[in-house]
């Protein structure tokens, strides 16, 4: 065999192994769970065209999906996930999320102290590893039709009051009814309810579905339910997202933080311990940070992102961070209970 011929065919080699490579790499998936509005299309196929991969997005409803899709070991494989502060301590016991590479996320950075100063947020650091980056926020407040109400309602009891049954909208998440129902009641700590004052918290979640009309999950679904079925209240759980769009809907509405507060959430995002290829989900996280894409969210959205400063909230609005509540499966059990119809004598 000649030099020249074995060069020749060395160079084949190098050049089809250059090619597999490069086809390989492009066709590198990122897969995200996330909830809607977090990764429009647009904004995904920037992402997709700047490092030649594909992003395959799910969407999510409430916490027990995300954690029914992630924890299973079946099925789909997720890469990266937005989670609240709340919820991400699970994930963290059952080696679901794995500590972050600060330096492939540069653009955290630019985030307003409170959220770049990321040891003063609870649960996102675990034995001196940073295991999320925060993203977006919203307060849970109270939504009223304004043909309804002279004035603004000023507790979230109102939505107990029987005069409004069936027109009632309450989101679909078993550890914010529990949470919201102890906060009704002026419990301490609405995260972490007493053995003695469980009862009580079950008896109050029951009492308000007999004035609920439905259980909703998405916000586009409240949307639709809302305009559809003459609602006079509705827990917003996605706060200033649905009043955007129940707004643009040319929706006479108000929107209240009550005198009890507000229960609120922060949203991070998080790389799962199936991630393909870490580095990329960082760059996904990184990417949604960037000034333009996090304004996006704000605009399209209606929710805060962390690089600016929100309208809307006052001094005076008293926000309630989710916390670790103090035992998701009881409360889980207890809600599938209630949903399914159980009379309140059998709990």
């Amino acid at each position: 065999m000649s030099n020249t011929y074995k060069q020749m065919r060395c160079f084949i080699i190098f050049l089809s192994s250059a090619c597999f490579s490069l086809a390989a790499y492009s066709e590198d998936t990122l897969s995200v769970l996330a909830w809607p509005g977090y990764a429009d299309p647009d904004l995904v196929n920037i992402f997709e065209q700047r490092y030649q991969v594909k992003v395959n997005v799910t969407l999510v409803e409430s916490d027990d999906t995300m954690w029914n899709r992630l924890n299973a070991g079946i099925g789909d494989k997720f890469d990266v996930f937005a989670v609240n502060t709340a919820q991400l301590q699970r994930y963290i016991d059952k080696g679901i999320s794995v500590p972050l590479t600060l330096s492939n996320i540069p653009n955290s950075q630019n985030q307003l102290p409170r959220f770049s100063d990321l040891s003063s947020i609870p649960g996102l650091i675990r034995n001196g590893k940073v295991y999320a980056i925060p993203y977006t926020y919203s307060e849970m407040g109270l939504i009223y039709d304004r043909n309804e109400f002279s004035q603004p309602p000023d507790s979230f009891s109102i939505m107990w009051d029987k005069r409004y049954q069936g027109r009632v909208l309450m989101y679909a998440g078993s550890e914010h009814n529990f949470s919201f129902a102890a906060l009704s009641l002026g419990l301490k700590n609405p995260f972490q309810i007493p053995n003695s004052e469980f009862g009580l918290v079950t008896q109050q979640v029951i009492a308000l579905r007999r004035n609920i009309l439905t259980y909703y999950e998405k916000p586009e679904e409240a949307t639709l339910l809302f305009n559809e079925n003459h609602i006079a209240l509705m827990f917003a759980n996605y706060g200033s997202q649905q009043v955007k769009m129940l707004k643009e809907t040319q929706a006479n509405i108000g929107y209240v933080i009550p005198k009890e507060g507000a229960l609120a959430w922060l949203d991070c995002w998080s790389v799962t311990r199936d991630a393909k290829n870490k580095t990329l989900a960082e760059n996904w996280i990184n990417f949604l940070l960037e000034q333009k894409v996090s304004h996006a969210l704000s605009e399209r959205q209606g929710l805060a992102n962390t690089l600016e400063e929100p309208e809307g909230l006052t001094a005076s609005d008293k926000l309630i961070w989710l916390e670790r509540v103090e035992n998701m499966d009881k409360r889980k059990l207890l809600w599938d209970r209630i949903i399914s119809g159980e009379v309140p004598e059998e709990f």
